[in-house]
């Protein structure tokens, strides 16, 4: 990923409907839109749900409730030579390819057969273990979302990547995981390795419940790089995410809201997407480098706006110079009104006139 600014993932997730021409042009459009990546979920079904799963609050509204959830994500699959396209297709316009894996078989396919930048990590695997530390033993660099957790269970998660990617066997128990999270090389492997997302797993997610400060919180407590993984309507909030220095922007998109399936609602549309890339970039540029000193384009500003020290009234040669001589006018390029005890008693060098400014 790009140290030089935020790091934007348009993701595609489902949104293809099963559709291989559809996600065709969802990477177009997220390309068109100025994102980084553009990202899809790789998943079998049946290792992911049981047959009697029950969907999402949210799933039931957006897809009705006469299907399982088994049944509605397998209509939302793709094969995995569509997969080897899409990524072709992303190189071809310029961004990176990303895809979730949600089960061992799809991890496998997509560290060996595919070339990402790093494994995204879903917030509802920060509390599977053995998947945590199979992703670690790929030795990919991850990002890790943290939709639902606790800063309890983001470092039981770290400890399992740690783990993962210092140590090549399965950990006895929690504690054999919790003494290299602990460690120098641990920490060290993370910093390296890992960043991390703050997420609110809901679609949508109201506003109120975005909790956008618990990015610094996450950063303080783990030392690494944190992002923000947006279900809010608009883009508004991912927007605010950048100005409160968050270095990767997910959001989800679409081609069109009312299409049907779990997540068209809470995306936007492409000229959503490509807006909320432009407000990202023109926030990251405003950020700056947090010293205070005049901005070169207000230097030049300095003398016509600040004041200098001039006649109040007639000055003669040789009188003394008191504050009831003096006022402060525009402008500046003669003595500072914070420098006027440098000629308060001094005699006068010379008469004044009116508005003249003082010398010394």
């Amino acid at each position: 990923m790009s140290k030089k600014h935020v790091y934007i993932i348009a993701e595609a997730g489902v949104n293809h409907n099963g559709d291989m021409e559809l996600a065709r042009k969802l990477v177009r459009a997220g390309a068109e839109a100025g994102a980084d990546a553009v990202k899809f979920q790789t998943f079998h079904p049946e290792n992911l749900v049981t047959k009697t799963a029950e969907k999402a609050a949210y799933q039931k509204v957006t897809t009705g409730m006469q299907e399982s959830q088994l049944e509605m994500l397998q209509k939302l699959t793709l094969k995995d030579e569509d997969y080897i396209e899409l990524e072709k297709l992303c190189r071809e316009c310029g961004v990176d390819f990303i895809s979730t894996p949600f089960d061992s078989d799809s991890l496998h396919f997509l560290t060996t057969a595919l070339n990402m930048p790093f494994i995204k990590i879903p917030s509802g695997e920060v509390t599977n273990a053995p998947f945590l530390i199979e992703i670690a033993h790929s030795q990919k660099p991850v990002v890790l979302s943290t939709g639902m957790a606790t800063l309890g269970e983001i470092e039981k998660a770290l400890a399992m990547l740690a783990y993962g990617y210092i140590k090549s066997d399965f950990p006895a128990n929690y504690q054999a995981a919790q003494d290299v999270y602990v460690s120098e090389e641990g920490q060290n492997i993370l910093r390296e390795k890992v960043q991390l997302l703050h997420c609110t797993t809901q679609y949508p997610a109201p506003a109120s419940q975005a909790n956008l400060k618990a990015m610094e919180t996450m950063k303080r407590a783990f030392g690494l790089p944190v992002g923000y993984s947006d279900h809010t309507k608009g883009i508004t909030i991912p927007v605010a995410a950048t100005a409160l220095g968050a270095v990767i922007i997910e959001k989800h998109f679409t081609l069109d809201k009312d299409m049907p399936g779990p997540d068209h609602k809470a995306s936007l549309e492409p000229e959503e997407l490509q807006a909320m890339v432009q407000a990202i970039r023109t926030v990251e540029q405003a950020i700056g480098c947090g010293v205070k000193i005049p901005a070169a384009d207000e230097v030049a500003n300095i003398n016509i706006v600040r004041k200098s020290m001039v006649a109040a009234s007639e000055i003669s040669e040789g009188e003394n110079i008191t504050l009831e001589k003096l006022t402060a006018k525009r402008a500046g390029a003669g003595i500072s009104p914070m420098n006027v005890w440098h000629i308060l008693g001094k005699k006068a060098g010379r008469a004044y006139g009116i508005d003249e400014k003082i010398e010394w």
